[in-house]
């Protein structure tokens, strides 16, 4: 990593902005203390938090709401057992 104050950073700003698009981190510092870097845009999003699980479902959510909405297959009415069913299982369990 280079390093430079940033007074020389002001002077030779596009040769460290060269640099650091090669793959080469600028460190500027202050009182030779580290205060800031300056790293190529690749480098810039390979960095970059990733967006979390809840924000990338609801962007999908945003996305495809016209297809959420609809009301899709519909399904069959539900069947209850009728008396007969209910007096074969009962006969069969021998709970009568």
């Amino acid at each position: 990593m280079c390093r430079a104050t940033i007074y020389d950073a002001r002077n030779n700003f596009s040769s460290l902005v060269r640099l650091a698009e090669s793959g080469e981190p600028v460190e500027l510092t202050r009182h030779e203390k580290p205060v800031a870097v300056i790293i190529s845009w690749e480098e810039y999003e390979q960095r970059k938090p990733k967006k979390n699980f809840v924000e990338e479902v609801m962007k999908l959510k945003e996305k495809y709401k016209d297809v959420l909405d609809d009301e899709g297959i519909p399904l069959p009415p539900k069947e209850y057992p009728d008396e007969e069913y209910e007096r074969k299982i009962s006969e069969m369990w021998g709970m009568e």
